[in-house]
């Protein structure tokens, strides 16, 4: 069998079984009739015209009860309290952090909501403000999470929590936040050796283990100067191409889905993984794994 034949095959199986069961969900486009009934009511991403309820953004219907909205294939990400996030110090401010979300706006992270290094319980004082660009700095990448939503949508985080801080050596890898499952935890140390962040924000850190053990703790110390060996990075490169894999085919991304793609992908060298045939091998066998799974 040709390659072009082995590829296509591979891409038709995923394209029709990758989403929800064997049925596709009806896609909407904007401007089109989503329901003609007057008796239900309109959400996010539809608007009423003649009577009609149309779709705003091009993506799939969600109804619950009377009401019906329309949730967008590609969308910033909208934070709710008590989400895990990875993300970017921006702009150091007076007494708070401006950080990017991946969200519409900024998001805040305030000096009285981070851990002093040491952990020490104290009133934020004149000194620590000054010494505010010490703890983080633009550029700086951090695990967080949502403490509380403004009026205006921004979001304000806190990181008081011992396993939330300033990240240190490993890979960020950004994919939409509609692909993150939403989980009592997203933070798995991964039996391959490799420690990821799952952030609901569709921002996914991975690193070595070790490294995430010892800096993972709310400090503000990097350790860059670490050599990682050559076998970790190995693992953190392949782990990376098969998250951009499974996203790549709209796949759900929590820890069990990225394990089986990773087990999947070992018959393929690392860079053999961007090709579109071995993107699709290992989609289509990881959906198989799962399914037999909930059987």
């Amino acid at each position: 069998m040709s390659t072009n034949v082995k590829f296509r095959l591979a891409s038709d199986r995923v394209n029709t079984q990758i989403l929800t069961g064997d049925r596709i969900p009806r896609l909407y486009t904007p401007g089109e009739v989503v329901t003609a009934q007057q008796s239900f009511m309109r959400g996010h991403g539809t608007y009423v015209e003649d009577d009609d309820i149309k779709a705003s953004v091009a993506g799939v219907m969600e109804q619950v009860n009377k009401l019906i909205s329309i949730k967008p294939l590609k969308s910033r990400y909208v934070g709710e309290i008590g989400d895990v996030v990875v993300a970017r110090i921006t702009e150091v401010q007076q007494k708070r952090w401006k950080v990017d979300t991946n969200s519409r706006l900024d998001s805040v992270l305030l000096l009285s909501s981070v851990n002093l290094p040491g952990g020490e319980l104290r009133r934020r004082s004149a000194e620590d403000e000054q010494m505010m660009r010490k703890y983080l700095q633009e550029g700086d990448l951090i695990s967080a999470e949502v403490q509380n939503i403004y009026d205006d949508g921004s979001l304000s985080l806190y990181t008081r929590s011992l396993k939330y801080g300033k990240l240190s050596q490993g890979i960020l890898v950004k994919v939409f936040p509609s692909l993150i499952k939403r989980r009592k935890t997203h933070f798995h140390n991964l039996p391959c050796g490799v420690s990821i962040i799952l952030g609901n924000n569709g921002f996914i850190w991975i690193s070595p283990t070790s490294t995430s053990e010892s800096e993972n703790d709310g400090g503000f110390t990097q350790n860059l100067s670490e050599v990682i060996p050559r076998a970790d990075r190995e693992v953190i490169a392949r782990l990376r191409n098969c998250i951009l894999a499974l996203a790549q085919c709209k796949m759900m991304l929590y820890d069990t889905s990225i394990l089986y793609a990773f087990e999947e992908s070992i018959k393929y060298e690392v860079h053999e993984l961007l090709n579109q045939e071995a993107i699709f091998d290992v989609a289509f066998l990881t959906q198989h794994r799962l399914r037999l799974q909930e059987i």
